[in-house]
């Protein structure tokens, strides 16, 4: 590995890794979280329900016999990854990994536990990279059957609203009928729209909240599964008092 950790940059990862209680962040990190939580406070319920979204999507897709998932941008490690998630449902699930962030590298050894029975692997690439992703990712996972495509929180990243489209579709393309496209990202508001301002003059790599009918394009074509697109405390709550979030979700199968 020749990238370097550079812990003077605020990073993505690192900032959302600090919301959600974990320690692999550093001071800049941490003052920079800090700022914008001060902004929007519900930044980090807008964390915590992210990742238990991602907790019930991948559960559902893997309850409805999905057993090849395609994580892109996973972010750090934390409790209920992917592979732990699906592995718990169906062991021999294969997952793969697609990251390029420094600090996530170094931590890729954690998620590379999978269960003896299924498969875990990790992609040092940027996921913008389709072309190069998917040779990888053919490595481990099988494209005439169908994969669960997961893109929590980084469409925000590709800010040009053509070039994320463009990678949304070129994936697609390539999974097999019966697949399955998660994604997850923050939506916009006022005080959501602060927090985007402080996170664009500080930290790396910039962020663009979308719309609720923006991010719904990226569902084009695709079946969607009830709800639709939604808040993500709405998908599938798992209590009956949930109450919608500025942090938008879907989940759709290729027919």
């Amino acid at each position: 590995m020749t990238d370097e950790v550079d812990s003077g940059v605020p990073q993505t990862a690192r900032i959302w890794n600090y919301w959600l209680g974990g320690t692999d962040n550093f001071p800049v990190d941490r003052e920079v979280g800090d700022q914008i939580r001060l902004a929007f406070p519900q930044i980090v319920d807008n964390a915590r329900a992210s990742r238990a979204f991602l907790v019930r999507a991948v559960s559902w897709v893997t309850e409805a016999g999905i057993r090849q998932f395609l994580d892109v941008g996973t972010g750090l490690p934390t409790a209920d990854n992917t592979h732990e998630i699906a592995q718990r449902i169906a062991p021999l699930s294969r997952i793969v990994y697609v990251d390029n962030d420094p600090l996530v590298l170094v931590h890729a050894r954690q998620l590379l536990t999978s269960d003896p029975a299924g498969v875990t692997q990790y992609i040092d690439a940027d996921g913008r990279d389709s072309a190069t992703v998917l040779a990888r990712a053919a490595e481990t996972l099988d494209f005439t059957q169908p994969v669960a495509l997961i893109m929590s929180g980084i469409l925000g990243h590709v800010t040009d609203d053509d070039v994320a489209r463009r990678m949304v579709r070129e994936y697609v393309a390539a999974l097999a009928p019966g697949s399955y496209f998660i994604a997850l990202d923050g939506s916009h508001s006022a005080e959501h729209g602060e927090a985007e301002k402080i996170w664009n003059e500080q930290a790396n790599p910039p962020y663009l909240l979308r719309s609720h009918a923006e991010f719904s394009g990226f569902f084009d074509r695709l079946e969607m599964v009830e709800p639709g697109v939604t808040s993500a405390p709405l998908w599938h709550p798992s209590t009956a008092d949930a109450k919608p979030l500025d942090v938008v979700c879907g989940v759709a199968r290729k027919p």
